[in-house]
């Protein structure tokens, strides 16, 4: 099923540590035959989503810093069922651990 991208935004969450606030990609409600899918026959969630904010990243044995892999507006595909799902000024984010990133799209 096709996705897309929704508008870009700022938000005033900062994540903590190695976790991501992303923003799902909506899922397209036409066919690119122009056929039309009910609401309610989407029962996944898609998988694509677009990197709002990031955390400074986790501390190593020594003490030090290592960021994370991406950066704010990178675009990735993550896991299924990871996350914990928010809503903040009537829009769906989600806020993810790390090692829910399976890739970024390019």
């Amino acid at each position: 099923m096709a996705t897309k991208t929704k508008s870009k935004s700022t938000v005033a969450i900062r994540p903590l540590h190695d976790k991501i606030l992303v923003e799902r990609d909506e899922v397209e409600s036409v066919t690119s035959a122009g056929i039309f899918i009910p609401e309610s026959s989407n029962t996944e969630k898609p998988q694509f989503a677009t990197v709002i904010a990031v955390g400074d990243g986790t501390l190593n044995d020594a003490g030090q810093r290592i960021p994370l892999d991406v950066t704010k507006g990178d675009r990735i595909i993550l896991s299924k069922w990871g996350g914990t799902d928010i809503k903040l000024d009537g829009q769906d984010y989600l806020i993810i651990n790390a090692a829910d990133v399976l890739a970024i799209v390019d």
